[in-house]
Protein backbone atom coordinates (compact mmCIF):
# COMPACT_ATOMS: atom_id res chain seq x y z
CA UNK A 1 0.00 0.00 0.00
CA UNK A 2 1.25 3.65 -0.57
CA UNK A 3 2.07 5.74 1.81
CA UNK A 4 -0.50 8.69 1.65
CA UNK A 5 1.37 12.11 0.30
CA UNK A 6 1.66 14.74 2.87
CA UNK A 7 -0.28 17.67 3.18
CA UNK A 8 1.31 20.96 3.99
CA UNK A 9 0.50 24.40 5.19
CA UNK A 10 2.09 27.40 3.10
CA UNK A 11 3.48 30.80 5.11
CA UNK A 12 3.80 33.75 2.96
CA UNK A 13 6.36 36.20 4.87
CA UNK A 14 6.56 39.19 3.78
CA UNK A 15 10.08 40.82 4.43
CA UNK A 16 10.33 44.39 2.22
CA UNK A 17 8.58 46.63 0.14
CA UNK A 18 8.97 49.16 -2.68
CA UNK A 19 5.87 51.57 -2.49
CA UNK A 20 7.31 53.67 -4.96
CA UNK A 21 6.40 51.65 -7.76
CA UNK A 22 4.14 52.88 -10.40
CA UNK A 23 1.45 50.57 -12.82
CA UNK A 24 2.95 51.73 -15.69
CA UNK A 25 6.15 49.92 -14.35
CA UNK A 26 4.92 46.76 -13.89
CA UNK A 27 3.41 45.29 -17.23
CA UNK A 28 5.42 45.28 -20.72
CA UNK A 29 3.04 46.40 -23.40
CA UNK A 30 -0.35 47.19 -22.19
CA UNK A 31 -1.21 50.66 -21.07
CA UNK A 32 -1.33 51.74 -17.42
CA UNK A 33 -1.02 55.25 -15.82
CA UNK A 34 1.20 56.29 -12.67
CA UNK A 35 -1.14 55.34 -10.56
CA UNK A 36 0.65 53.56 -7.45
CA UNK A 37 1.09 50.06 -7.74
CA UNK A 38 3.55 48.59 -5.22
CA UNK A 39 5.96 45.93 -5.26
CA UNK A 40 5.88 43.52 -1.99
CA UNK A 41 8.55 41.26 -1.11
CA UNK A 42 8.31 37.35 0.34
CA UNK A 43 9.49 34.65 1.32
CA UNK A 44 7.75 31.33 1.88
CA UNK A 45 8.01 28.27 4.23
CA UNK A 46 6.32 24.85 3.73
CA UNK A 47 5.53 22.49 6.49
CA UNK A 48 4.22 19.32 7.78
CA UNK A 49 5.18 17.53 10.35
CA UNK A 50 8.56 17.61 11.01
CA UNK A 51 9.83 18.52 7.46
CA UNK A 52 10.43 22.11 6.48
CA UNK A 53 11.10 23.44 3.25
CA UNK A 54 11.89 27.47 2.90
CA UNK A 55 11.67 29.12 -0.77
CA UNK A 56 13.75 31.76 -1.37
CA UNK A 57 15.79 33.91 1.16
CA UNK A 58 15.41 37.42 0.07
CA UNK A 59 17.77 39.90 0.64
CA UNK A 60 19.73 41.99 3.07
CA UNK A 61 19.97 45.29 4.45
CA UNK A 62 22.73 46.74 2.97
CA UNK A 63 20.68 45.57 -0.50
CA UNK A 64 18.01 46.99 0.63
CA UNK A 65 19.98 50.75 1.37
CA UNK A 66 21.68 50.11 -2.12
CA UNK A 67 18.37 49.59 -4.11
CA UNK A 68 16.55 51.52 -1.63
CA UNK A 69 14.07 49.31 -0.86
CA UNK A 70 12.25 48.95 2.63
CA UNK A 71 13.47 46.24 4.75
CA UNK A 72 11.07 45.52 7.51
CA UNK A 73 12.24 42.35 9.06
CA UNK A 74 15.15 39.94 8.21
CA UNK A 75 13.53 36.56 6.54
CA UNK A 76 15.64 34.58 9.55
CA UNK A 77 13.92 36.90 12.21
CA UNK A 78 10.29 36.21 9.94
CA UNK A 79 10.65 32.57 10.28
CA UNK A 80 11.60 32.54 13.97
CA UNK A 81 8.06 34.00 14.21
CA UNK A 82 6.44 30.94 13.18
CA UNK A 83 8.70 28.60 14.85
CA UNK A 84 11.43 28.00 12.28
CA UNK A 85 15.10 28.22 12.82
CA UNK A 86 17.08 29.21 9.58
CA UNK A 87 19.86 27.55 11.16
CA UNK A 88 17.86 23.97 10.99
CA UNK A 89 16.31 24.20 7.96
CA UNK A 90 17.71 21.59 5.47
CA UNK A 91 15.83 22.49 2.03
CA UNK A 92 15.86 25.83 0.51
CA UNK A 93 14.38 26.51 -3.01
CA UNK A 94 15.74 29.20 -4.95
CA UNK A 95 13.38 30.20 -7.50
CA UNK A 96 16.08 32.36 -9.51
CA UNK A 97 18.86 34.09 -8.20
CA UNK A 98 18.24 37.62 -8.45
CA UNK A 99 19.18 40.04 -5.24
CA UNK A 100 15.50 39.81 -3.91
CA UNK A 101 15.51 35.89 -3.97
CA UNK A 102 18.86 34.22 -2.81
CA UNK A 103 20.70 37.18 -0.79
CA UNK A 104 21.22 35.34 2.93
CA UNK A 105 22.39 32.35 2.23
CA UNK A 106 24.86 31.78 5.33
CA UNK A 107 22.08 32.11 7.19
CA UNK A 108 21.09 28.64 5.94
CA UNK A 109 24.39 26.89 7.38
CA UNK A 110 22.94 23.36 6.73
CA UNK A 111 20.65 23.40 4.18
CA UNK A 112 21.21 22.32 0.81
CA UNK A 113 20.09 25.01 -1.68
CA UNK A 114 17.72 23.72 -4.80
CA UNK A 115 17.88 25.87 -8.32
CA UNK A 116 18.03 24.55 -12.03
CA UNK A 117 21.20 23.73 -13.74
CA UNK A 118 19.41 26.66 -16.04
CA UNK A 119 19.13 29.71 -13.70
CA UNK A 120 23.15 29.10 -12.51
CA UNK A 121 24.25 28.79 -16.28
CA UNK A 122 22.75 32.11 -16.35
CA UNK A 123 24.18 34.08 -13.43
CA UNK A 124 27.21 32.89 -14.56
CA UNK A 125 27.97 33.01 -18.09
CA UNK A 126 27.85 35.40 -21.27
CA UNK A 127 24.49 37.13 -20.99
CA UNK A 128 26.02 38.50 -17.59
CA UNK A 129 28.62 40.85 -20.00
CA UNK A 130 25.25 43.14 -20.62
CA UNK A 131 24.39 45.55 -17.63
CA UNK A 132 20.83 45.15 -18.34
CA UNK A 133 20.70 41.54 -17.51
CA UNK A 134 22.59 41.49 -14.71
CA UNK A 135 21.24 44.48 -12.91
CA UNK A 136 18.58 42.55 -10.72
CA UNK A 137 21.75 39.97 -9.53
CA UNK A 138 24.15 40.75 -6.73
CA UNK A 139 27.61 39.20 -7.35
CA UNK A 140 27.66 38.84 -3.79
CA UNK A 141 25.13 36.39 -3.89
CA UNK A 142 25.88 34.51 -7.30
CA UNK A 143 29.49 34.13 -5.51
CA UNK A 144 28.15 32.73 -2.45
CA UNK A 145 25.82 30.55 -4.16
CA UNK A 146 29.24 29.07 -6.36
CA UNK A 147 30.67 28.59 -2.84
CA UNK A 148 28.12 26.51 -1.64
CA UNK A 149 28.19 24.76 -4.76
CA UNK A 150 32.00 23.60 -3.99
CA UNK A 151 31.00 22.73 -0.16
CA UNK A 152 28.24 20.26 -2.10
CA UNK A 153 25.16 21.58 -0.98
CA UNK A 154 23.97 22.76 -4.10
CA UNK A 155 21.72 20.51 -5.57
CA UNK A 156 20.38 20.74 -9.49
CA UNK A 157 17.48 20.15 -11.15
CA UNK A 158 16.35 20.26 -15.04
CA UNK A 159 12.74 20.54 -15.52
CA UNK A 160 10.80 19.01 -12.85
CA UNK A 161 12.42 17.82 -9.82
CA UNK A 162 10.93 16.59 -6.23
CA UNK A 163 11.81 18.12 -2.91
CA UNK A 164 9.93 15.72 -0.86
CA UNK A 165 6.72 13.60 -1.37
CA UNK A 166 4.13 16.39 -2.53
CA UNK A 167 6.58 19.24 -3.06
CA UNK A 168 7.97 19.43 -6.82
CA UNK A 169 9.92 22.76 -8.51
CA UNK A 170 9.18 22.70 -12.52
CA UNK A 171 11.08 24.92 -14.69
CA UNK A 172 9.62 27.87 -16.23
CA UNK A 173 12.08 30.63 -17.56
CA UNK A 174 10.93 33.80 -19.36
CA UNK A 175 11.72 36.41 -16.69
CA UNK A 176 15.41 34.24 -16.05
CA UNK A 177 16.58 31.80 -17.92
CA UNK A 178 15.92 29.10 -15.10
CA UNK A 179 13.52 30.36 -13.19
CA UNK A 180 11.56 27.62 -11.06
CA UNK A 181 8.08 27.58 -9.55
CA UNK A 182 6.65 25.37 -6.70
CA UNK A 183 3.83 23.08 -6.55
CA UNK A 184 2.47 21.88 -3.07
CA UNK A 185 0.25 19.92 -1.85
CA UNK A 186 -2.02 21.29 0.56
CA UNK A 187 -5.65 20.52 2.22
CA UNK A 188 -7.42 22.76 -0.22
CA UNK A 189 -5.86 21.23 -3.39
CA UNK A 190 -2.42 21.81 -5.22
CA UNK A 191 -0.98 25.37 -4.79
CA UNK A 192 1.85 26.31 -7.12
CA UNK A 193 4.08 29.36 -5.37
CA UNK A 194 4.56 31.47 -8.79
CA UNK A 195 7.86 33.76 -7.68
CA UNK A 196 8.64 35.79 -10.56
CA UNK A 197 6.61 33.65 -12.90
CA UNK A 198 3.79 36.22 -12.78
CA UNK A 199 4.78 39.05 -9.78
CA UNK A 200 1.13 40.19 -9.91
CA UNK A 201 -2.36 38.32 -10.16
CA UNK A 202 -2.87 41.01 -13.12
CA UNK A 203 0.37 39.36 -15.01
CA UNK A 204 -1.17 36.05 -15.23
CA UNK A 205 -5.23 36.64 -15.29
CA UNK A 206 -4.51 38.85 -17.72
CA UNK A 207 -1.86 37.60 -19.50
CA UNK A 208 0.22 40.74 -19.69
CA UNK A 209 4.26 40.00 -18.31
CA UNK A 210 5.99 41.91 -16.36
CA UNK A 211 8.48 44.35 -17.59
CA UNK A 212 12.10 42.68 -16.42
CA UNK A 213 12.21 39.57 -18.85
CA UNK A 214 14.56 37.45 -20.51
CA UNK A 215 12.19 35.14 -22.98
CA UNK A 216 8.73 36.88 -23.36
CA UNK A 217 7.77 33.49 -25.07
CA UNK A 218 8.73 31.12 -21.90
CA UNK A 219 6.76 34.05 -19.64
CA UNK A 220 3.49 34.05 -21.52
CA UNK A 221 4.21 29.92 -22.66
CA UNK A 222 4.62 29.43 -18.28
CA UNK A 223 1.59 30.82 -17.53
CA UNK A 224 -0.43 28.19 -19.33
CA UNK A 225 1.48 25.92 -17.32
CA UNK A 226 1.33 26.93 -13.81
CA UNK A 227 -2.52 26.81 -14.50
CA UNK A 228 -1.89 23.52 -15.66
CA UNK A 229 0.23 22.87 -12.34
CA UNK A 230 -2.52 24.44 -9.76
CA UNK A 231 -5.90 23.27 -9.13
CA UNK A 232 -7.51 26.39 -9.78
CA UNK A 233 -6.78 30.81 -10.02
CA UNK A 234 -7.14 31.08 -6.56
CA UNK A 235 -4.61 28.38 -5.89
CA UNK A 236 -1.89 30.31 -7.97
CA UNK A 237 0.25 32.48 -5.78
CA UNK A 238 1.91 35.44 -7.24
CA UNK A 239 5.63 36.21 -6.11
CA UNK A 240 5.59 40.55 -5.06
CA UNK A 241 1.21 40.97 -5.26
CA UNK A 242 0.64 42.63 -1.92
CA UNK A 243 -2.92 41.27 -2.63
CA UNK A 244 -1.32 38.01 -1.21
CA UNK A 245 -1.53 38.90 2.47
CA UNK A 246 -5.57 40.09 2.00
Amino acid sequence: MLSPRPVYEVYALRYGSHAARQANENFLSDPHDDSPMPLDFYIWAIRSGHRTIVVDTGFDADTATKRARRLTQTPASLLRTIGINAADVDDVVLTHMHYDHAGNLSEFPRAVFHIQDAEMAYCTGRFMCHGHLRKPFEAADVVSAVRHLYEGRLRFHNGTGEIAPGVTVHLIGGHTAGLQVVRVATARGWVVLASDAAHYWANIRNRSPFPIVLDVGHMMDGYRKIEELADGPDHVIPGHDPGVLE
